[in-house]
């Protein structure tokens, strides 16, 4: 099925590749970029147009950047997409995507048109593409369709040359391809205002939040069922009794709050009406895993320290896999058990952010959209 529907992917894109290439196209599985996607709607020449494809988690983003005046559509890798999506994607001259998207495999397009990854984290501590220990049992068929779909690829925007590399060995591309020109989605982090406004959006909602040693702890999404959080973690979180834990789970995990909320406990809020990056803003003392998350927040300057809790640390590094080199440049030790975190939680020791930040937030200075938007605009341009 997939085979033939890659068929599909490039007979249409074949039929369609005398289209004028006069447009961008976004393809969103992530509402990570929205800002840097109204930015580069607002600049976007007279008689160019920008069209956002998006998946169904993404949904609420779509919305808000239609009320914007964005042209959104839903993405849904199906027959109608291949007859109605591909002739409209066959009008772009450059093509961001933030994540990884099979159809690209199958597209065929001409030396014009720019397809760019645009990644959803500034940084890497899991494995991901050649370097993910499962892809080896995969079928050969099944890789062939990957490095199609990494080969695609004609530049890869990252912030860093630490991340150029992770790229360049996850996806077996070379590090030309890399372009040293900061991740969009960092600019916010950098944005006095933004930062201000959120603040206060988060006080006004949790007044106890303030003056208070806040604790957020936000792991990373796990796609394995059986998952549960070890027994002590939300005791362990609390063991300041002058500071206020928020628990902030992936939405894929969310059904696992249960456990937390039984332990009966003051300290402890679930701010859902909060993304993980506004929280972060009022965020003392970060807690997560091998979440990206880590790489936003060491650029907030209420960011005082990072404690990487991974309970399931010799688990993980089976599968997805772990960076090889990461004890080298993580800001601070991994703890591994609860007693490690209770510890941890109650020294309160500071985290040097510096050299982790210049190892990975190289480029990451808060102009790093306008960077990428005059570069491509000058590609479309020429």
């Amino acid at each position: 099925m997939k085979v033939f529907y890659l068929f599909l992917i490039r007979l249409m894109s074949m039929l369609n590749i005398w289209r004028r290439k006069t447009n961008i196209v976004y393809l969103m599985s992530f509402d990570s970029n929205v800002d840097f996607i109204k930015q580069l709607a607002s600049h976007m020449p007279k008689g160019k147009k920008l069209v956002v494809y998006y998946r169904r988690a993404t949904e609420a983003a779509a919305t808000d950047l239609a009320a914007f005046g964005i042209t959104t559509r839903p993405f849904k890798d199906n027959l109608r997409f291949v007859f109605a999506g591909i002739p409209r994607i066959m009008t772009a001259k450059v093509i961001f995507c933030d994540n990884y998207y099979a159809f690209i495999g199958g597209l065929v397009k001409g030396p014009s048109t720019k397809i760019v990854q645009l990644w959803h984290a500034n940084g890497a501590i899991k494995k991901f593409g050649w370097q993910d220990p499962t892809t080896e049992e995969r079928s050969a068929s099944d890789k062939r369709r990957f490095q199609a779909v990494y080969d695609k690829f004609d530049d890869y925007i990252v912030s860093s040359e630490s991340m150029g590399r992770v790229f360049s060995n996850s996806y077996a591309t070379d590090m030309d391809r890399m372009k040293m020109l900061g991740y969009p989605r960092s600019d916010q982090f950098f944005d006095k205002d933004w930062v201000t406004s959120t603040r206060k959006r988060i006080f006004r909602s949790a007044p106890e939040l303030a003056n208070k040693r806040v604790i957020l702890y936000a792991p990373t999404y796990r796609d394995d069922k059986a998952f549960s959080l070890p027994k002590g973690t939300a005791k362990a979180l609390s063991s300041d009794p002058n500071a206020i834990v928020i628990i902030k789970l992936h939405p894929v995990l969310r059904d696992r709050e249960g456990e937390v909320r039984k332990v009966r406990s003051k300290q402890i809020r679930f701010l859902h009406e909060f993304s993980t990056n506004e929280l972060l803003t009022v965020c003392d003392t970060l807690v997560t895993d091998y979440s990206s998350v880590a790489f936003d927040f060491s650029l907030l300057d209420n960011a005082k320290s990072v404690i990487f809790y991974m309970f399931d640390l010799k688990k993980y590094k089976l599968d997805p896999g772990i960076q090889d080199d990461f004890l080298d440049w993580l800001p601070s030790n991994p703890v591994l058990s609860v007693n490690e975190l209770r510890e941890e939680i109650s020294a309160a020791k500071p985290t040097n952010f510096d050299e982790f930040n210049r190892r990975w937030n190289t480029y990451n200075d808060g102009h790093a959209s306008d960077r990428v938007i005059d570069h491509y605009l000058s590609i479309l341009e020429s």
